[in-house]
């Protein structure tokens, strides 16, 4: 007896492009383009009938594309509303832009601009020369450069300033510092040669003194931005390791990483090196991020002597990593936020940073309204995040919320909002910190847990 073959019942992708599902986006993508999802959902037909699933019909392969449709032609990247109390969340993109950030970024790629020209002379210009003063004003540095992250400005830096000789670190500070960026492999990457000192726990100036030999490039520091050695520890201030540095005529370069350029002391919070500090304290050169605690774009910011930035502005690894004119663009107008003394109200970081407790627990007590039964508000506490304060935290005012499904349940229809509502679970419950929901999507989050909203599931 000869069986039938399963596969000659599946569709032709003529057929299924005759559905009338599929119509919409026959009028809104090359038909090539669709004919090619067609043939996906089809493949992945075939191997589901070797596994012994039932031929789809055409509808069925009809709406496999538009669900295939949806997830991939969708715009991207799709907006989300930040519930969780992590300021700086890196898995959402870490600081959201100022509005006067976003309103320079549409500038910079609406026309064309005078990004690396000198009007006045009419010739070719540095595409750094207004971010440098700026950075300058704000650091008290000789100069500055931007590139597009901060790894990359280390990597630059290192490779300019080190390549083939060797670079004093302390031992706990050669770490990984998030997303396998690991110290010594940027050392391996760029060239230069490490050369540890010190204990995991305790390092002295001492220590770098005496590590220090003719094949010595620079000193490096690496503040700990996302973790904490506590207990029996010691590590040299910096004007300690900066004197070593200039005694024995070697550069002395620390990155930093979070990009705090104010106190955060004043806000309950431990206090965060800042540029201008290492600056003044005798670093050749400073590393930062844009995108912590700074509060601008993803960008990599170097300040320091003139001649060690100009170093790192004339490697070849430099036009590699810069920065393009829309992170320009939005960092100059950050940085305006912090010369006119309106950070704090200006920066979207900040604002959270500096929230006022009464007014989080008054849009606290809104959402646990709209939410109805189930909702109570709770003391919490929110955090910094992406890489900035660890252990530090705020206190806050939370909502909690139950559901008669479990937690993840409800935590999954918020995610599947439009915009999505990510939140945190605790203790079985589903938790939103309002200090971290941007004013403007204040309405949304109440749309979404009245009833009949995505958090209810009715």
């Amino acid at each position: 007896m000869v069986t039938a073959n399963p596969y000659r019942s599946l569709p032709s992708v003529d057929r299924v492009l005759a559905e009338d599902v599929l119509a919409p986006l026959l009028q809104e993508y090359a038909r090539e383009v669709v004919v090619d999802a067609v043939r996906r959902c089809l493949a992945d037909a075939r191997d589901a009938l070797a596994n012994g699933a039932n031929a789809p019909a055409p509808d069925d392969i009809a709406r496999m594309v538009v669900s295939y449709g949806a997830r991939t032609w969708a715009p991207w990247p799709a907006p989300v509303i930040n519930a969780t109390g992590v300021i700086l969340h890196t898995n959402l993109g870490r600081a959201p832009l100022s509005e006067a950030a976003i309103a320079a970024t549409e500038v910079a790629v609406r026309d064309y601009s005078d990004l690396e020209l000198d009007l006045e002379s009419g010739k070719r210009s540095s595409r750094h020369r207004a971010l440098a003063r700026l950075l300058s004003e704000l650091t008290g540095a000789e100069e500055a450069l931007v590139v597009n992250n901060n790894a990359g400005a280390i990597l630059l830096g290192l490779a300019a300033v080190a390549q083939g000789r060797e670079v004093v670190v302390a031992r706990g500070e050669a770490a990984e510092i998030g997303g396998g960026f690991r110290i010594p492999d940027v050392l391996r990457q760029s060239g230069a040669l490490l050369t540890e000192v010190g204990t995991v726990n305790r390092t002295y100036a001492a220590d770098y003194e005496r590590a220090i030999s003719p094949d010595t490039a620079a000193l490096l520091l690496v503040h700990r931005s996302n973790f904490q050695v506590v207990g029996f520890t010691h590590e040299p201030e910096l004007a300690e390791v900066a004197a070593v540095a200039v005694a024995k005529g070697v550069p002395l370069l620390h990155d930093l990483g979070s990009g705090a350029l104010l106190d955060t002391a004043p806000y309950g919070l431990a206090h965060e090196p800042m540029p201008q500090e290492s600056i003044a304290g005798g670093a050749g050169l400073v590393f930062v991020s844009g995108d912590k605690l700074l509060g601008g774009p993803q960008a990599g910011i170097v300040v320091g002597r003139r001649a060690l930035v100009q170093r790192l502005a004339e490697h070849p690894l430099a036009r590699a990593l810069r920065a393009d004119k829309m992170t320009l663009a939005a960092l100059h107008a950050t940085l305006l936020h912090y010369l006119r003394g309106e950070a704090e109200r200006k920066v979207p970081v900040w604002r959270m940073i500096t929230a006022n407790l009464e007014d989080i627990a008054e849009r606290a007590d809104a959402i646990a309204q709209a939410a109805g039964d189930g909702a109570e508000v709770i003391d919490g506490l929110s955090t910094v995040g992406g890489g900035s304060l660890p252990g530090d935290t705020l206190p806050t005012r939370l909502v909690a919320l139950d559901s008669p499904d479990g937690a993840e349940a409800l935590a999954s229809r918020l995610r599947a909002g439009s915009p999505a509502i990510l939140a945190r679970i605790d203790e079985g419950r589903v938790l939103l910190d309002p200090r971290t929901v941007l004013p403007h999507w204040d309405a949304e989050v109440l749309r979404a847990l009245r009833p009949g909203g995505a958090g209810n599931g009715d």
